[in-house]
């Protein structure tokens, strides 16, 4: 793609956000659901196959240049960036170990937007890594699916679930499967998880399988490369991409806060000529740009497949996440009292920043991943993956 066309793309993502796409915030706000029109909007824009190559269908953006719009994208409200990222971002791990006729049946279809994929790795009572309880016996050319997930993003209204499983009877990494996991098999109840605090009208599932049939053909890879299909292929650049929506969030929150302050006059002076007030903005400023860097530096070591990409991948989450909840509590500080009465935007970006803390694996677990990489060799039960996705 030329300079020139990436530029008029950039400036199709902004008018979106800045115009229809606070539209579709306020609507969903009001009504807490996505509806279906969103998504065909999204689609028909081609905002969501944005990273796929062209040989699936996607227009093969770099991943530098795809992280550019997801900071613009990130400024809307969290649910049209939930869609854009997960969907920008799934077909890695259907891709990497698909046959050419899964890739016929679920990759492009993907890619089209014909069908929807959640990625469905957490469950309620197990770390989303080598520690899980969903477990298959398989006879014959069936796996047979029990156990429990939740927190599963577009669980309830998806085509296929992209499930994490281990055959029964095995330990660690060794065992565990991927299967697509078609949403209407039988000997299943779907249930839509409560309300949440923010990220409003996401949806969210929690999925019981009793039995549920699925065929050994709709598995990817082998027996045993279940994690390496959740977290190889996945995970790496779709935390770069949380940690770049971080800093789009934060920098509307500090726009928002800088706004407030010209507007704003107490005892005949604008706030912003008050230092306090103009300190904590060089201070949000300068976070969001240390966070920007970190982030685009991750995702160049990504590109072109460098071994510290893992480690600075969780690095750049942790940085990011923690920035953002400085940034906004204290944008949210800045417009005093009123910024904690909906419908103001900075009431609604408040509440959706606590979600990323554990999108993609807590802080936690991210400290975790980099005092590994840092203190040598990965231990004997795989990767560990992170909480939520």
């Amino acid at each position: 793609m030329s300079t020139f066309d990436f530029c008029a793309l950039k400036r199709d993502v902004e008018r979106f956000i800045r115009g229809p796409g606070e539209h579709w915030a306020e609507r969903i706000e009001r009504e807490h659901d996505v509806p279906p029109a969103l998504w065909d909007e999204l689609r028909k824009l081609g905002f969501l196959t944005l990273t796929a190559p062209p040989e699936l269908g996607g227009l093969g953006l770099p991943f530098t240049r795809y992280l550019e719009l997801m900071e613009i994208i990130a400024g809307s409200h969290a649910a049209v960036r939930m869609i854009v990222h997960v969907v920008n971002g799934i077909w890695r791990a259907l891709d990497r170990y698909a046959t050419e006729e899964q890739r016929d049946r679920f990759v492009r279809p993907c890619v089209a937007g014909v069908i929807k994929v959640a990625f469905a790795l957490t469950e309620p009572d197990a770390g989303s890594g080598a520690d899980l309880r969903c477990s298959v016996v398989r006879r014959g050319d069936s796996y047979y699916l029990s156990g429990t997930k939740h927190l599963i993003t577009f669980g309830s209204i998806c085509d296929y679930w992209l499930l994490f499983a281990r055959v029964s009877g095995s330990t660690g990494a060794d065992g565990t499967v991927a299967l697509m996991v078609p949403r209407t098999t039988t000997n299943v109840r779907v249930e839509k998880m409560p309300e949440s605090m923010g990220v409003r009208g996401s949806d969210h599932a929690r999925m019981h399988f009793d039995g549920a049939p699925v065929p050994v053909a709709n598995r990817l890879g082998e027996e045993g490369q279940g994690l390496e299909v959740a977290l190889g292929a996945f995970l790496c650049p779709s935390r770069i991409s949380v940690a770049m929506s971080c800093v789009g969030l934060a920098r509307r929150a500090c726009a928002l806060a800088i706004e407030h302050a010209r507007a704003r006059e107490t005892f005949g002076k604008p706030l912003y000529r008050r230092q306090a007030i103009a300190f904590m903005v060089a201070d949000m400023a300068t976070e969001i740009e240390a966070a920007r860097q970190l982030v685009m530096h991750a995702a160049w070591e990504w590109e072109r497949k460098a071994l510290e990409a893992q480690k600075l991948s969780s690095m750049a989450k942790l940085f990011a996440t923690s920035m953002l909840q400085h940034v906004t509590d204290t944008a949210l500080q800045i417009h005093g009292g009123i910024g904690y009465w909906e419908p103001h935007p900075i009431e609604r970006i408040y509440r959706d920043a606590r979600a990323q803390r554990f999108e993609e694996g807590t802080n936690e677990i991210q400290k975790a991943v980099i005092a590994r990489e840092l203190f040598g060799p990965r231990g004997a039960d795989g990767i560990q993956g992170g909480d939520g996705e």
